[in-house]
């Protein structure tokens, strides 16, 4: 099926990797960048692949509710969506939490809310929890803790946020379409790919699933990880991944056959809670 994707944050590195892996699956992708400076670079990325390349121009920065969202999702009108966009630590706190937290969550919103939107992905981050899960090392943790709370203290904050959001009306969703007698196979996916820290190296194997939070990734290999588990059937949940021996296709399929989720362990009771209030 040649499923038509927004993917938001089309400018960023792991984006511009991934778009030319999404077209070459014969896919449509609308690539959304914040300036007109960047469409040449991401018209690029489109030449001699079977998939159609659209560019919308619209700043992330300027989605300040579930409305705003809307209006995208209505004007692109795609079936998948990936949030792959972030402030990247430029401006300040404001500025991360306007993105990386309440933009994100106003799409998060918007697309779980439109029901001919069936998958949405966003790009997080592998220390992005609240609870330390029962597969992490004494030594996992600590870091863990030091990266969230000292080193990237708000970064963190909307991260989690918006993971969570996801998580909460995602599982709504879920259940509210099992409900109604819809197929497992045909239910919204939400998804959380969480990669350690990003390199610039050449794609390679992968660690996937219940894993220790200290390690690398390329960026290759995440643009790989998502286009692979953007097209695996009954792929959702959190994603943990970092670089490993194990091919990408086999790890995603290992985790759904598994039913592997590393949001395991997590207080959903106490994230409900907190997604109500955003």
């Amino acid at each position: 099926m040649a499923h038509k994707i927004l993917l938001i944050g089309g400018h960023g590195k792991v984006s511009q990797l991934l778009t030319p892996l999404l077209l070459a699956r014969s896919w449509s992708v609308t690539s959304m960048i914040r300036s007109p400076e960047q469409k040449a670079t991401i018209e690029q990325l489109g030449q001699g692949q079977p998939g159609k390349l659209d560019v919308l121009i619209s700043s992330v920065e300027d989605v300040k509710s579930k409305g705003d969202a809307q209006k995208i999702l209505d004007q692109v009108k795609p079936d998948w969506v990936v949030w792959s966009a972030g402030a990247g630590g430029r401006g300040g706190a404001p500025r991360t939490m306007a993105i990386d937290r309440d933009a994100a969550i106003s799409f998060t919103k918007a697309s779980i809310h439109t029901p001919s939107i069936k998958k949405f992905l966003t790009v997080s981050y592998i220390s992005s929890r609240r609870s330390r899960p029962s597969w992490w090392s004494d030594q996992d943790w600590e870091l863990a803790q030091k990266v969230n709370n000292e080193i990237l203290p708000t970064y963190y904050n909307a991260k989690v946020a918006a993971d969570e959001v996801l998580t909460v009306l995602a599982k709504e969703r879920f259940d509210d379409e099992a409900k109604k007698g819809i197929p497992e196979k045909e239910r919204f996916c939400g998804i959380s790919l969480r990669p350690g820290t990003l390199t610039t190296e050449k794609a390679g194997g992968v660690m996937m699933g219940k894993i220790t939070c200290q390690g690398k990734v390329s960026r290759e290999t995440v643009a790989q990880a998502i286009a692979v588990v953007l097209e695996t059937e009954g792929a959702r949940g959190w994603v943990d991944m970092l670089d490993g021996d194990e091919d990408v296709d086999a790890a995603v399929k290992r985790l759904v056959k598994d039913g592997v989720d590393s949001v395991e362990g997590e207080d959903f009771e106490a994230m409900k809670d907190g997604a109500s209030k955003l």
